[in-house]
């Protein structure tokens, strides 16, 4: 045993922004970390910008969600293993996964003894209720998506201010139990309880967003140090130690240091040479190919569920007319969209919702050449500018002014001009509006922006269709005046609400029963067209020589602790 530092906090401000950092101050001993074999060494990170936010409860962006599960755990977590086995759900900061009691309306879960917060706190039972009472309380995005099953949550939604989910999460702190009570079965909820909006962080932590102020967390790692315009840097956590290592192994590097403001033709030359370690934004097209030829050892093409789609907003001229969304589904050329990204080899043409990896059969093609929603092809072959000319004709929509905001990446702007002037070709008066890729999220999902149409990806947050289905088209998730609110369309329907309420709390369904639920979700959602899916795409991961033990899972793609350094 012995003495550890555990963190006060500290912000100054600097010439480049807030800084937010972590001081030491005494606290009582608590178990060594063991450091395994291979440790040592700074991992080097870059991206072109932040992904905003600190707050682990609100930031919804893959750049720092992957980041995340170096930092903060909850009950449950995905196994963090290489393969297929990365999507079991396994326990982590409780000691078990519990069987579903009430036909599926109660779960209950012991926690862990002698766990503590990077900041020498230990973890109690009323740190997991208030975790997930702030949930609601911050308005988390995926508060009512993930979590609206819980007893209470429909009060907390309504008035987040007074949110206590009495009834719904209850805590007994001499057992350590923690049982949750729901108003209906939810088939995923272990996998919710998973994602990273569901850490357990401290009671005490305030109840707004807390930007650019670290938190402490359980995990390997603590941040230290934040300034949004040029750095994150992540430490060890002097108080981890490894419980579960299926859930949370020790890490490897002795720090984390993430760097700001670097282009991505830059960062691909500056990981290539070996001054980072790995990039965070997509790989520019025009260096593939020396990838592919020069740093084949440097480069790794993962399968993920991922793709990139444009919402349209069913609230704004000319989307309301649901000929308009069609018509743009139809003029999509897929294939070029899908050679600007990089090309065939890490990119495919998408005419459903759900990509191809999550292995649900039946999604069928209504907006390709020679097929409609009452005949739909099996799979996309080419656009129809004839049909979808006719149909924009039709909704009297011809000369409308229309902006197409897109992060200032420049794959995305690439595919944003390109579909700029497919646009102007429909007959609108079309316009590129880019957006810092940390803003660009937040700023579409916004209804006071009056945002038309947009180009972003998606990603799963766990493998299932519902992440992409009933995530981005929920009527649970349209929340006007939030940037909270990933149903960016606005589509709320009430039949196709059904559908998926039912593939999500129906217990008696076969997976079979359940996937053909989530196909006919897909074909009601295409029908009226609230987004026109581009693109699945594949994972092209650049590292440095430096990089070993390259340690890649479905769910946190590659995981930063893990990374051997040499």
């Amino acid at each position: 045993m012995r003495a550890i530092k555990a963190l006060t906090r500290f912000c100054m401000l600097a010439g480049t922004g807030l800084i937010c950092c972590a001081q030491p101050a005494w606290s009582a001993p608590l178990q060594a970390p063991h450091l395994p074999d291979h440790a040592g060494g700074t991992l080097r990170l870059v991206a072109a910008a932040s992904g905003g936010t600190l707050d682990p409860q609100i930031n919804y962006t893959g750049k720092y969600i992957n980041l995340f599960a170096n930092v903060y755990d909850g009950l449950t977590t995905f196994r963090k293993i290489p393969g297929p086995n990365g999507k079991d759900v396994v326990p982590d900061l409780a000691e078990a996964l519990p069987t579903p009691q009430d036909g599926g309306l109660t779960y209950s879960f012991t926690l862990r003894p002698n766990i503590h917060f990077s900041n020498g706190q230990p973890v109690t039972t009323a740190d997991v209720v208030a975790s997930f009472q702030r949930l609601f309380k911050v308005g988390s995005p995926t508060a009512g998506a993930f979590y609206g099953a819980i007893v209470g949550a429909d009060t907390c939604l309504r008035t987040p201010s007074h949110c206590t989910l009495e009834h719904g999460v209850e805590a007994d702190a001499g057992t350590r139990r923690i049982t949750f009570h729901l108003t209906h079965p939810d088939t995923e909820f272990l996998q919710k309880l998973a994602f990273t909006h569901a850490v357990i962080l401290p009671a005490s932590t305030p109840d707004h967003d807390t930007g650019n102020t670290p938190l402490p967390g359980t995990g390997p790692y603590r941040l230290e140090a934040y300034d949004p315009n040029n750095f994150l840097t992540l430490t060890r956590n002097p108080a981890f130690y490894v419980w579960n290592p299926d859930a949370q192994p020790a890490g490897y590097p002795d720090r984390i240091e993430y760097t700001f403001g670097i282009p991505e033709e830059a960062a691909v030359t500056a990981v290539e040479n070996g001054q980072y370690d790995w990039m965070a934004d997509p790989v520019p097209l025009d260096r593939l190919g020396e990838l592919g030829s020069r740093f084949i050892g440097q480069t790794h093409v993962m399968r993920y569920a991922s793709l990139y789609f444009l919402p349209m907003n069913m609230h704004e001229a000319p989307f309301t007319d649901v000929r308009v969304r069609q018509a743009v589904n139809y003029a999509l050329n897929r294939k070029a969209l899908v050679i600007l990204y990089g090309g065939p080899g890490i990119a495919h043409p998408l005419c459903g919702l759900v990509p191809s990896v999550l292995q649900v059969s039946g999604q069928t093609c209504p907006y390709t050449r020679g097929a409609s929603v009452a005949v739909p092809a099996q799979r996309w072959t080419a656009p129809d500018m004839t049909i979808a000319r006719q149909l924009v004709r039709e909704s009297g929509t011809v000369g409308q002014k229309v902006t197409l905001v897109v992060a200032n990446t420049s794959t995305e702007m690439a595919m944003g001009v390109w579909i700029r002037d497919m646009l102007q070709s429909l007959g609108y008066q079309a316009a590129l509006r880019p957006l810092s890729s940390s803003l660009h999220l937040a700023y579409i999902q916004n209804t006071d922006n009056h945002v038309q149409i947009a180009l972003t990806g998606w990603s799963a947050d766990y493998p299932s269709p519902s992440n992409f289905l009933d995530a981005l088209f929920g009527c649970e998730n349209f929340h006007p005046h939030s940037d909270s609110s990933i149903n960016i369309p606005g589509f709320c329907d009430p039949h196709t609400q059904s559908v998926m309420d039912r593939a999500k709390t129906d217990v008696s369904l076969s997976t079979e029963e359940r996937n053909q639920l989530w196909v006919e979700a897909n074909r009601l959602i295409m029908e009226q067209a609230a987004a026109a899916p581009l693109m699945e795409k594949d994972n092209v991961v650049l590292t440095s020589t430096r990089v070993k033990n390259f340690f890649y899972t479905d769910v946190n793609q590659l995981l930063f602790s893990q990374v051997w350094l040499h």
